[in-house]
């Protein structure tokens, strides 16, 4: 057996045999990374709907995407603040907790290892001395 069936191979793409029609996938179609078909199945697994529309799935993985690009590049740019090459979930969190939306979405998320952001009470901080206001007064 050659482990073909129907002309396609087992893994399910269709054989290289000069077929003019080469399938692809719909996230290619889309221009995306996330699995438009993998997102589909789900939506149609996880009773949210009697029926899921083609469009659908698009949409959500093209939302999803945008979402971890923009996430994973204010954390990369926090890890490289912090001179490192590797993006570790302190930079997520962060990322996060920095961006006002980001920190909205994922207000009630709890990141493992992630800790806090650094914030010290203005109340806390040593009173400035009013000599240097007072000197700019007289004049």
């Amino acid at each position: 057996m050659s482990g073909k069936v129907g002309g396609k191979s087992k893994s399910g793409k269709a054989s290289a045999g000069g077929d003019a029609s080469k399938s692809q996938s719909r996230s290619s179609k889309a221009g995306l990374q996330f699995p438009v078909g993998r997102i589909h199945r789900l939506l149609k697994r996880g009773n949210y709907a009697q029926r899921v529309g083609a469009g659908a799935p698009v949409y959500l993985a093209a939302v999803l995407e945008y979402l971890a690009a923009e996430i994973l590049e204010l954390a990369g740019n926090a890890a490289r603040d912090n001179k490192k090459a590797r993006i570790v979930p302190r930079h997520l969190q962060l990322a996060i907790r920095n961006d006002e939306e980001l920190g909205k979405l994922l207000g009630d998320v709890v990141i493992s290892q992630g800790g806090v952001v650094p914030h010290i009470a203005p109340e806390l901080l040593p009173n400035k001395t009013k000599k240097g206001a007072d000197l700019s007064q007289e004049a």
